[in-house]
């Protein structure tokens, strides 16, 4: 999928003399802001207090998708004008200023609905509060007394309110801690008890997981309805970019709002997000491109917060030329491929408008959350953020397998490509009721990667073909994965297992699937056990890959081969217990293009010779997975160094020329004996 030839805006000259990687500097920042903010006045209501690009409505109705869309934007407009100095030839700040007070004058034809519990209108008030706190001194210390007291009014109906238990109880802590700093709250008891709540969802390593394990409240899908039940649910272990735009964005801000207040609970802050970037600058390609993985994800951009607010608060083990390097990256390369459309907006999408990937939540001003991202305006222009050369990425330097124990995530970089590749054995969004079938394919899947995305559209979501392992019934029902039960992640080794899920519970309740990856070079070599009625087809995908052109696919016995025209290859080759390859085309299903495609493996339950077990059937699948963009050599896309698998009862052994065998037992934490170290090809 090459990049447009150009971005359809005017940027600046680039200067491959400080950043000799991307040619982008700060001016390229501002530039991208002020097409994103000049783009929003034909889209603004009359009085400028919503903002409603064109999009498919979210669950909370065209009132509060309008303060959405302002909300978001506005912080973008707070970071832009205090980067400034308070500059603003443009003349924009008298337009928000004047949204701002239509925004609460009660009544008005534009007024923003009420806070009430665990509503949308928390998570906007949140991006006001902040935006107003950066730009004080040009914006809120210049509103009228008038306006200034009922944004305080509106703003004060967060307090006491119910949020949801996950990382909206941070919106709640940053909007009273801003009307403390104004003298507006009496009571910091909210304030403590919320950052108390969500010190608790730390998990170490920088890693907090999004809210409890088990909750009592979901919103249904049907009317956005938040509804609290008698028993609680198990909601899953989610990990994800919420740590980057959520967690680490809103304690950190909270410690900037809090200041002296803050006390030691910033400095805490400030060393967890030290450890977060430690591993989270491994989880983006030398294109710039994050891991697609998770919810929320046409945010986009919005992922590079806490590594400016790293830079900013002297809590990253980053040096500047590479944060600088990251970001510049990133940016530009949702700029080249074409996430602001011709009109200057963001979609809901990744590149392209593509709402199957977006949440119900989402409304078309939600991908302005991507504001978050430009935070590093906030840092002075002679800050050696900005004034450092841009140095290599992770990625760029050495070909590494990163153990992520704490998401149990295994990070997969290849530095002849520039791929990063995310293996899950731990990270899973269990839906909420009255959903049953409760697995989402943006954390269902074994692995996703910086340059494909799951099949989430039409009947593909259903098929559950790409990156996944599946039962599928004689009557065609194919098995989800929902709870991933984490076994262990270390050096080039992860390793779970699930329960695999149909509908109607047909699946006696000792059907279990074990599931190792072990990586080799490009290559990721996935073994399962699988507990299983007879009778049953067995089933796994390598990564989808789109794109707009049409894909050529190639099978060769039990290997299938999906390549793309800019030499993106997909490939699986069965092992061991596979019977078949094929491919499946798809039309609308993917983030990363209007056509996909998906190799993938199969074959029928047979008996393992030492199972025991009556109502199902043991059986060992070995397979090969590859993903390279180093297609068009035949060289790049064999099996790395002879590469082979045999069975001897439940135990695997994998050769590999010139080291010792792996032997593997799926359900255990490690190897059982053997194992190549640091095998990447050069």
């Amino acid at each position: 999928m090459p990049p447009p030839a150009n971005p359809g805006f005017p940027l600046p000259p680039e200067d491959r003399r400080l950043s000799p990687y991307t040619g982008w500097t700060r001016a390229h920042w501002e530039a991208v802001a002020d097409r994103l903010l000049d783009a929003l006045p034909p889209f603004t209501g009359p009085e400028g207090a919503a903002v409603r690009p064109p999009g498919t409505p979210s669950w909370s109705g065209p009132e509060t998708d309008g303060l959405e869309g302002f909300a978001r934007a506005f912080l973008l407009l707070a970071v832009r004008l205090v980067g400034a100095g308070g500059a603003d030839p443009a003349n924009r700040t008298e337009r928000w200023a004047l949204g701002l007070a239509a925004g609460v004058r009660r009544g008005g034809p534009e007024a923003w609905p009420d806070i009430t519990d665990c509503s949308q209108q928390i998570v906007e008030a949140a991006s006001i509060a902040v935006g107003l706190h950066l730009s004080r001194p040009w914006l809120w210390d210049r509103l009228a007394p008038a306006t200034q007291g009922q944004l305080v009014d509106w703003l004060s109906r967060m307090v006491g309110r119910s949020t949801r238990d996950n990382n909206h109880v941070l919106f709640q802590v940053v909007v009273e801690e801003f009307l403390d700093s104004l003298g507006a709250l009496g009571d910091r008891t909210e304030i403590e008890a919320g950052l108390d709540r969500v010190d608790a969802w730390y998990r170490g390593d920088g890693w907090y997981q999004d809210g409890p394990v088990r909750r009592g409240d979901h919103r249904d899908d049907a009317d956005g309805v938040v509804r609290r039940g008698e028993s609680t649910y198990d909601a899953g272990e989610r990990f994800d970019y919420y740590n980057a735009w959520g967690f680490h964005y809103y304690t950190l801000l909270w410690s900037r709002i809090a200041g002296p207040r803050g006390g030691a609970r910033a400095a805490v802050y400030r060393q967890r997000l030290r450890a977060f970037l430690a591993q989270y600058v491994r989880l983006f390609g030398a294109d710039g491109a994050p891991v697609h993985h998770g919810r929320s994800l046409s945010y986009r951009f919005a992922c590079l917060a806490p590594v400016w607010l790293g830079a900013e608060e002297d809590a990253t083990p980053l040096p500047p030329g590479l944060t600088r390097r990251l970001a510049n990256a990133t940016l530009r390369h949702f700029v080249r491929n074409g996430a602001i459309d011709e009109r200057g907006l963001l979609p809901l999408g990744w590149y392209r408008p593509f709402r199957p990937s977006a949440q119900a939540y989402s409304g078309p001003g939600s991908p302005y959350a991507a504001s978050k991202g430009f935070l590093g305006l906030l840092i002075p222009q002679d800050h050696p953020v900005w004034t450092a050369p841009e140095e290599e990425l992770p990625v760029e330097h050495a070909s590494r397998t990163t153990a992520l124990p704490v998401p149990g995530f295994l990070v997969h970089a290849t530095r002849e490509d520039g791929l990063v590749r995310l293996l899950n054995h731990g990270s899973h969004y269990l839906t909420p009721p009255p959903g049953t079938r409760r697995d989402d394919p943006h954390y269902a899947k074994f692995a996703y990667s910086t340059r494909t995305g799951p099949e989430v559209g039409g009947a593909a979501r259903e098929q559950r073909l790409d990156n996944h392992i599946a039962l599928v019934s004689p009557g065609g029902q194919v098995s989800r994965r929902e709870r991933i039960h984490r076994v262990g992640v270390t050096d080039h080794y992860a390793a779970s297992w699930h329960r695999p899920r149909m509908d109607d519970d047909v699946l006696p309740a000792d059907c279990r699937i074990d599931s190792v990856s072990v990586v080799i070079g490009a290559w990721e070599v996935r073994v399962h056990r699988v507990a299983a009625p007879a009778g049953h087809t067995i089933r796994e995908g390598g990564y989808a890959l789109a794109d707009h052109a049409p894909l050529s696919a190639d099978i060769d016995g039990t290997r299938a081969t999906v390549r793309r025209g800019d030499g993106l290859v997909s490939a699986i080759a069965g092992l061991y217990g596979w019977t078949g390859a094929h491919v499946r085309h798809g039309y609308g299903s993917n983030a990363f293009g209007t056509r996909s495609a998906v190799p993938y493996c199969s074959a029928v339950t047979t008996a393992c010779p030492d199972s025991t077990t009556a109502a199902v059937r043991e059986s060992i699948h070995v397979s090969a997975v590859l993903l390279t963009a180093r297609g068009g050599n035949p060289a790049h896309e064999v099996l790395p160094y002879g590469l082979s698998a045999s069975v001897d009862g439940l135990v695997v052994r994998l050769e590999l020329q010139g080291h010792r065998p792996w032997l593997i037992r799926p359900g255990t934490a490690r190897p059982v004996v053997g194992g190549p170290h640091a095998v990447h090809a050069e």
